[in-house]
């Protein structure tokens, strides 16, 4: 399935999304497309009505339950903090993120599992 997220104002699609996959793991993958740091979370908005989700909910599920106003329903990635590098040292400067290439797996899913 595709997931239809707003980054900075620009409709991404996240493909390869189940009724499984986490908040978390989408979270991850806009952050690595975008090339960006730092602490994210997803907001599901209908209307004025803003509803921040938890890093382990299913955005899938979430929408599901919106039924017949599913289509209506925007998914927003924001910015709630720095990540640790960006963090201001104690003299009030902001520290430069470490150019380089760090590799990070996360644990593999219990239906995943299952599977081997």
């Amino acid at each position: 399935m595709e997931l239809k997220v707003w980054v900075d104002g620009v409709q991404r699609i996240v493909c390869g999304v189940t009724e499984f996959t986490t908040c978390q793991e989408v979270v991850i993958a806009l952050a690595q497309a975008i090339g960006r740091t730092g602490r994210y979370t997803l907001i599901e908005k209908w209307r004025e009505t803003e509803r921040h989700l938890a890093p382990h909910e299913n955005p899938v599920v979430s929408l599901n339950k919106w039924g017949q106003y599913a289509s209506d329903v925007q998914l927003i990635l924001q910015r709630t903090g720095p990540s640790v590098s960006e963090r201001p040292t104690s003299d009030g400067q902001a520290r430069v993120p470490e150019r380089g290439f760090y590799r990070q797996s996360l644990p593999p899913r219990m239906d995943e599992a299952m599977d081997e």
